[in-house]
C-alpha cells in the first residue's frame, strides 16, 4: 500500500511539474467526451420531444380522412374527392383485423357557442366515448362522454382548456350550460392543456357525443351524402409494426364502398401515420447516434494518441531518472506501472471532467424554454457507460506502451544518455 501511494505521489509530481502539457493533454479528451455527450443528449432531446408531440394527439394514432376516387374506372386523370361516411365506419368496425380503438369524428367550425360570458365560433366535434381511448383526453374536473350520453343522445358537453378560460373566464364551467347554435348544452367536463395551447386544437374545441352532433349539426355541403358523412376516423393499428398493412385493409373496405376502384393507386387517399412519423424519425436518430458515436470515438482516439505522444516523451526526458532507479532496485514491474498509472489517470481524469462538464450544461438547459418539438436534453446511460469503456481503453493503451518502452531500457544505457 506504500509503495502504491508513493508511485501515485510521484505521478502527480510528475504532472504538475509539466503544467501546461497536461493540461493540454486532458482538455482535449474532456473537451472530446463533452461534446460527445452534450451532442448525444441532444439527439436523445430531440426525439423525445417529437415521440411527446406526437403523443399530445395519441399514442400509435392514424388519421383517416377519405380520399379521391376515379371517375372512370382505371383513369386516374380525372379524381373526384369523396369524404367516409357513416357506413365506412361501420364496415370497418365490423371487418377489420389490424385495426383498433376505432373512433369516427364529425367536426365543425361554423358552430356558435353562447355562455352567460361570452360568445364565440366554437369548434365543435362530435365523438363517441373510444375517442379518449384513441386521442390524448386529460380530465381537469368532471367526466368524459360515455355510452349512455351517446346512445340516448343526450345534450353534455366537455370543453377544451382554452375554450374554457374564453366562455367561462374566471368562472367553474361543469354543472353550468353554454348554447350551440341556440341548442342547450350540459358541460360535464373539462380538460387539462394539451401541449402549447397554439399547437393543439384540442386546447379550443367542445366535444359533444358523436350520435347528438349527427342528429343536430352533420356535415353539410358538397359530399356530404345526406348527413351521412364524417369528417376522418381515428385509429390505432393493432401493433405498432403492423400499420402499413392496417392501411392497406382499410383502404380496401372502403375502396368497394365507393365504387370499387383499385386501392392501391397513386394520390388516392389522405391520411396522416404518426407511426410512419415515429419510425422515419427513429431511423435519423439512430444514424445520428451513429454518427455521433464515431465522432466521439475517432476523438477520444486522437486523445489517446495524444497520451502516447506525452508519455513517450516523458520517458525520453526521465531516461536518466530511470537507469538510476532501476540501479538502485526499481523492478521492471515497478517502472511499468508508474508510467502506466500517469497515462491511466490522465485519461480518466480528463473524462471525468469532461462527463461532469456536460451534466452541468445539460442541469443549466433544463430550465431553458425550449422550442415546440425538443425536450431537455438528457445524459444517455448507454453514451455515458460506452465513453467511460473507451476511455479506460485508451487509457490501457495510452500508458501501456509508453510504459513498456521505459522499463526496458537498461540502467547502464539509461545512465548515459545526457
Amino acid at each position: 500500500m506504500r509503495m502504491l501511494l508513493d508511485t501515485f505521489s510521484q505521478t502527480l509530481q510528475t504532472l504538475w511539474a509539466h503544467k501546461l502539457r497536461s493540461f493540454l493533454t486532458m482538455f482535449g479528451i474532456a473537451w472530446g467526451v463533452g461534446s460527445l455527450l452534450l451532442l448525444a443528449g441532444v439527439g436523445e432531446g430531440f426525439r423525445n420531444g417529437n415521440r411527446k408531440q406526437l403523443e399530445s394527439f395519441g399514442k400509435n394514432i392514424i388519421f383517416f380522412f377519405g380520399g379521391r376516387a376515379p371517375a372512370v374506372e382505371g383513369s386516374f386523370n380525372s379524381m373526384k374527392w369523396f369524404n367516409l361516411t357513416y357506413d365506412d365506419y361501420l364496415a370497418i368496425k365490423n371487418e377489420s383485423k389490424l385495426a383498433i380503438n376505432i373512433s369516427p369524428l364529425i367536426a365543425r367550425d361554423d358552430i356558435r357557442a353562447v355562455s352567460d360570458y361570452t360568445s364565440t365560433n366554437g369548434q365543435v366535434s362530435g365523438v363517441p366515448p373510444i375517442y379518449s381511448q384513441v386521442r390524448t383526453i386529460p380530465l381537469t374536473v368532471g367526466r368524459w362522454i360515455n355510452d349512455d350520453d351517446n346512445d340516448q343522445r343526450r345534450r353534455v358537453c366537455v370543453l377544451g382548456r382554452e375554450m374554457t378560460r374564453n366562455m367561462f373566464p374566471g368562472r367553474p364551467a361543469v354543472g353550468n350550460t353554454i348554447l350551440l347554435n341556440g341548442v342547450r348544452f350540459q358541460v360535464i367536463g373539462v380538460l387539462s392543456m394539451i401541449g402549447r395551447e397554439e399547437q393543439n386544437a384540442t386546447n379550443i374545441r367542445i366535444f359533444i357525443p358523436f350520435n347528438t352532433m349527427r342528429e343536430l349539426y352533420p356535415l353539410t355541403g358538397n359530399n356530404s351524402k345526406e348527413g351521412n358523412a364524417i369528417s376522418f376516423i381515428n385509429y390505432q393499428p393493432r401493433s405498432f409494426e403492423e400499420n402499413e398493412d392496417a392501411k392497406d385493409e382499410l383502404h380496401r373496405i372502403v375502396a368497394r364502398n365507393h365504387g370499387a376502384f383499385d386501392p392501391k393507386g397513386t394520390d388516392i387517399w389522405e391520411e396522416w401515420d404518426t407511426v410512419k412519423n415515429q419510425k422515419t424519425m427513429g431511423k435519423i436518430f439512430t444514424a445520428m447516434d451513429w454518427f455521433l458515436g464515431g465522432v466521439g470515438l475517432v476523438t477520444l482516439m486522437l486523445g489517446a494518441i495524444g497520451i502516447v505522444n506525452i508519455m513517450l516523451v516523458a520517458v525520453t526526458e526521465r531516461t536518466r531518472e530511470i537507469g538510476l532507479r532501476k540501479a538502485l532496485g526499481a523492478t521492471h514491474r515497478s517502472i511499468l506501472f508508474q508510467f502506466f498509472l500517469e497515462g491511466a489517470f490522465l485519461t480518466l481524469l480528463s473524462g471525468a471532467i469532461g462527463v461532469g462538464g456536460a451534466m452541468l450544461v445539460i442541469h443549466l438547459l433544463s430550465g431553458v424554454q425550449l422550442p415546440q418539438g425538443f425536450d431537455t436534453p438528457r445524459i444517455i446511460p448507454a453514451s455515458a457507460i460506452g465513453a467511460v469503456l473507451s476511455l479506460a481503453l485508451a487509457g490501457i493503451t495510452a500508458g501501456l506502451y509508453p510504459a513498456r518502452k521505459a522499463a526496458m531500457l537498461e540502467p547502464v544505457e539509461a545512465l548515459r544518455q545526457e
